[in-house]
């Protein structure tokens, strides 16, 4: 079934109540603002109150029709059925007038279940009509059966039962149409079945127009519940990166300076050694809870430090060269700006070099090379340092390296580790930063 037909199947059981719901919201909407105003001398405010309690009554109706469509319908026919019944009796056919009567009334009752079933079996017994010669208001029924096939189904099927109506416009022109003109009649009833098609046709689309936007709206809903899932997890998986690199760096320099602390025998050394763990510590502390805060109220964003950037590397190299590593660093090319994400994660990188030299290299010396190449920047750390004794491919067996890649692929980079060209071990990291970073 394709996606129009099963809208409008659909629509057969709960369309027109819709419209009239949103109908009444309007309405409602309207003499709510009314009721609100002072009552005038006009006496408009208290209309506008009583307008506003009889349409909850009339919303009241339309929820309980809405739910039971048959019985609705059911009782629309009866309504005809009785409105139309003194013309059936008068008839001097008798039983057979009646019979006609009620055999095209009876199926109006099921018009939304079986819509074409419904109109064939109302156009036979029209068709038993005419050869009998009974003229009969019930004929009514025909419009109606055009019209909720106009509404609930395919459009060639509405225009092919409305051939068929005029095929029945022209019998009854012929059979009946001498008092009014043959020509007169056939107009009259043709222009009531043009505007039953029409009627159930402009329901139709309104119906699918409507069902149309509210599976727009839902897919739309849909999208943001994952987009925000997305961005969610992205943001997690964030948190979580700059987590590891504030503890693993901090927790690295601060074992490094404890266990030189405890091997000299120099007392002032011990104590310079302890004070660098305790402001390292104190700097670890402060970072996350700076992190942890975006997570626990976003009115504390005012209150962040910055992001660390470039110029920051040499408080870093400081703490680091605390535990007696020897760190030079040089750089090439014309200095420029970089946006502050693409410098947060350069000094992100170089942090978690440093890290692991501390914690996986007998290193005594690590050179850092940035080279600007506008709008490109490149990073190297070189350290002499052992490499083989770093566990697997890469000197990093949790998430460091893995880290490092995901902040330069932001940025559509790259990101190498591995034993340097003189010995010890090296990472390489190039950031283009040409289109800043992809979301």
């Amino acid at each position: 079934m394709s996606p129009s037909r099963s809208v409008v199947v659909g629509s057969a059981r709960g369309g027109p109540a819709r419209r009239v719901r949103s109908w009444h919201a309007e309405v409602m909407e309207w003499a709510r603002r009314r009721s609100r105003t002072p009552d005038r001398s006009d006496g408009s405010g208290g209309s506008a109150r009583w307008l506003m309690q009889a349409e909850e009554a009339a919303a009241t109706v339309v929820r309980r029709v809405d739910r039971f469509p048959l019985a609705a319908d059911a009782v629309l026919v009866l309504v005809l059925t009785l409105g139309t019944l003194p013309d059936a009796v008068g008839q001097d056919a008798g039983t057979t007038a009646l019979t006609l009567h009620l055999a095209l009334w009876l199926p109006v009752v099921f018009r939304r279940r079986a819509p074409s079933a419904v109109f064939g079996v109302v156009v036979a017994v029209a068709l038993l009509q005419w050869f009998s010669g009974i003229e009969l208001a019930a004929d009514l029924a025909l419009l109606i059966a055009l019209y909720t096939v106009a509404a609930h189904r395919r459009r060639s099927e509405a225009v092919v039962s409305a051939a068929v109506l005029e095929v029945g416009v022209v019998l009854a022109s012929l059979s009946w149409g001498h008092e009014d003109g043959l020509v007169r009649t056939f107009f009259q009833l043709s222009g009531v079945v043009v505007a039953a098609l029409l009627l159930g046709t402009t329901v139709q689309s309104r119906t699918i127009g409507f069902a149309l936007l509210q599976e727009r709206a839902d897919r739309l809903e849909r999208e943001r519940d994952q987009q925000a899932l997305i961005a969610a997890a992205a943001e997690r998986t964030r948190i979580a990166r700059e987590m590891h690199d504030i503890v693993a760096h901090s927790l690295s320099v601060m074992i490094t300076l404890a266990d030189g602390a405890t091997l000299t025998e120099r007392p002032d050394d011990a104590r310079a050694a302890m004070r660098q763990v305790s402001r390292t510590g104190r700097d670890a502390l402060a970072d996350t809870r700076r992190v942890l805060d975006v997570l626990r109220d976003d009115r504390s964003a005012a209150t962040l430090q910055p992001a660390p950037m470039i110029d920051t590397l040499s408080t870093l190299l400081t703490a680091v060269r605390a535990t007696g590593l020897k760190i030079e660093m040089v750089v090439h090319g014309t200095v420029f700006d970089p946006t502050p994400t693409a410098q947060a994660t350069l000094y992100r990188i170089v942090q978690e070099a440093l890290t692991n030299t501390v914690k996986h290299a007998a290193a005594t010396r690590v050179r850092i090379a940035l080279q600007y190449r506008e709008p490109a920047v490149d990073v190297r750390i070189e350290d002499d340092g052992t490499g083989d004794s770093r566990p697997g491919p890469h000197p990093v067996a949790g998430h460091g390296l893995v880290g490092m890649r995901e902040r330069a692929a932001l940025f559509g980079g790259s990101v190498d580790a591995g034993p340097g060209p003189t010995g010890g071990w090296q990472v390489v990291a190039m950031l283009p930063l040409t289109t800043g970073p992809t979301p």
